[in-house]
């Protein structure tokens, strides 16, 4: 396996990456290991070509596309531009949906009553969203309720997969932001997390993971698929947990 990242697909025109659970997308003031594209350019040759089509949350794991030629990233950037990219993520909540299956039309913008500057929320004159949701099985740890959904985005909103979830009542597990204490995610930003905080999150990543992409292009489907990692597939299953590692704070 690429120590870098496992990669899902490779081409002279295309990457496409499993990215890890912690790692943002872009530099940060870190090592040339700390962001997902200075990994992508350690593994590309040197002064290649690399354009992320698209993103996702540190936390979040899963399918990210990289571009290796200028034509390339303009087509998929105008075919992810178009809504036409049909996206799935598997995602752990707390809880459990009152239905089965369902769609969350709610619309969202700023959170104007919060302290963190990123976090947005349901409100009346916000911007469209749509996510549609299917429990794919409720399951117990601890005495405690949970529930592994598989998700889509109809529209592609900041945050919108943890807000609409966390709206429900069915907060992702592990998210500091939208779990329903934001204080969370400020000690974790000035690294003060406490063994309590810690297992209120019960995860040290959120559990939310990117993973199935499938979109017209060039004259056919292109479909991706990228494995959830053991301690999600470990949590949401009857495995033991493997040791987890809690991330460094956000630099």
């Amino acid at each position: 396996m690429n120590p870098l990242f496992p990669i899902v697909h490779e081409d002279d025109e295309l990457l496409v990456v499993n990215k890890p659970a912690g790692l943002v997308c872009h530099p940060t003031k870190g090592d040339e290991y700390s962001s997902l594209i200075s990994r992508i350019r350690l593994h590309l040759p040197e002064n290649a070509t690399a354009h992320l089509v698209n993103r996702l949350d540190r936390e979040t794991s899963g399918l990210v596309m990289v571009a290796k030629t200028d034509e390339t990233a303009r087509e998929l950037r105008r075919v992810w531009e178009s809504r036409e990219v049909q996206k799935e993520y598997l995602a752990i909540v707390h809880g459990r949906p009152e239905r089965d299956q369902g769609a969350i039309d709610a619309p969202l913008g700023r959170d104007e009553d919060s302290i963190v500057a990123v976090k947005n929320r349901v409100r009346e004159d916000g911007a469209q969203a749509l996510t549609s949701y299917e429990v794919k099985r409720p399951f117990q740890r601890n005495g405690a309720s949970f529930a592994l959904l598989g998700v889509r985005p109809e529209t592609g909103r900041k945050h919108q997969i943890r807000i609409h979830l966390a709206h429900i009542g069915c907060p992702i597990v592990g998210d500091k932001l939208y779990g329903g204490d934001e204080n969370l995610y400020l000690d974790f930003v000035k690294d003060q997390l406490t063994e309590a905080q810690r297992r209120r999150l019960v995860l040290p990543n959120q559990a939310l993971h990117a993973e199935r992409l499938s979109f017209a292009w060039r004259g056919g489907i292109t479909v991706f698929q990228a494995e959830s990692e053991p301690w999600f597939d470990a949590f949401s299953g009857s495995g033991e947990l493997p040791d987890l590692v809690w991330p460094d704070r956000p630099a």
